[in-house]
């Protein structure tokens, strides 16, 4: 293996595992490159994220609404911390986001609802570990491994810590716990980097829905893919495509017609620009959409990696 610098190891195999995690969006939406990647142990990364989307998207989507417009600003903060456990590589990646949100919606009769709202979104926990292809190892040696096929599981939890009103029908939290399982397998191509996920995720129930009201949401599935280019600078681009289905919702234990059947596509863009420091620049849009969530979203993360 030729031998190059710690940073550029780090640069290389893209350390700044922190992604573009607003609160607004589908849960089975996520288009997060290079999750499972393998890095070294006890490394800390801190990221800060700006978002704007722009469309049809809903704070919470499994809320029955239709032809409603929302343009949001969007903060995240994040820290992610890699271990061993099991003599395999782990890590745990914690979200904070922050919204502000304006939105309308046109009603049959032609009239226009406004309305804002702004505060913290829904805080997300996300717990993973590589099972095959990835050892845990510690910087001192990780110069001498050479990524091939990896993988590996994880766990993400939705904590409902976001602002909810249980009077009002838009909110930035969701006011529910949320769980996703989830297996990737990442492969490496010399410069190039493939990857495939799959997850599902599962819901509590908000049975504080317009007061009073129980809101239920069957489980939504996702699948997404990533095929990433490294460039001899550190630089990387890559695409990004998720397919999301199900998530049906239960008012009072009467179906609606919100069955998600959504594809999106997108692009990454990371460019270090100091050391162990890099700016991330994200965009995607919906391909396929078949009940709303059609909307466009652009991202810059800043991110530090350290040990």
């Amino acid at each position: 293996m030729q031998k190059i610098t710690l940073l550029k190891i780090i640069e290389k195999y893209h350390l700044a595992m922190v992604f573009f995690l607003c609160p607004f969006l589908n849960f089975a939406q996520d288009l997060e490159p290079r999750v499972y990647a393998n890095v070294p142990t006890k490394l800390n990364v801190a990221a800060l994220t700006y978002g704007y989307l722009e469309g049809n998207i809903l704070t919470d989507p499994s809320l029955p609404i239709k032809d409603f417009e929302i343009s949001s600003h969007n903060v995240a903060a994040s820290y992610v911390r890699t271990f061993g456990l099991a003599n395999k590589l782990a890590r745990v990646q914690v979200t904070l986001p922050f919204t502000f949100m304006d939105g309308s919606q046109t009603k049959t009769s032609g009239e226009v609802l406004t309305g804002s709202r702004t505060g913290f979104g829904d805080t997300r926990v996300r717990f993973g570990i590589n099972l095959l292809g990835s050892p845990a190892i510690d910087k001192k040696d990780f110069n001498k491994f050479e990524q091939n096929t990896i993988l590996g599981v994880s766990l993400v939890t939705s904590i409902p810590t976001g602002r909810y009103y249980d009077e009002k029908l838009i909110n930035i939290g969701t006011n529910r716990w949320a769980f996703k399982p989830e297996v990737g397998l990442s492969k490496r191509f010399n410069h190039i980097y493939a990857e495939i996920y799959t997850g599902v995720w599962f819901y509590t129930n908000n049975n504080h829905y317009l007061v009073n009201k129980k809101l239920e949401q069957k489980p939504a599935y996702s699948l997404q893919s990533h095929a990433s280019y490294y460039f001899k600078n550190s630089m990387w681009i890559g695409f990004n495509a998720n397919w999301f289905v199900g998530g049906k919702t239960i008012t009072e234990g009467v179906s609606d017609d919100s069955q998600i059947d959504n594809w999106r596509v997108g692009g990454t863009f990371s460019l270090p620009i100091a050391k162990a420091q890099s700016l991330k620049f994200q965009y995607h849009i919906g391909a396929f959409t078949n009940n709303g969530l059609n909307y466009n979203a652009g991202t810059v993360t800043y991110q530090n990696s350290f040990f």
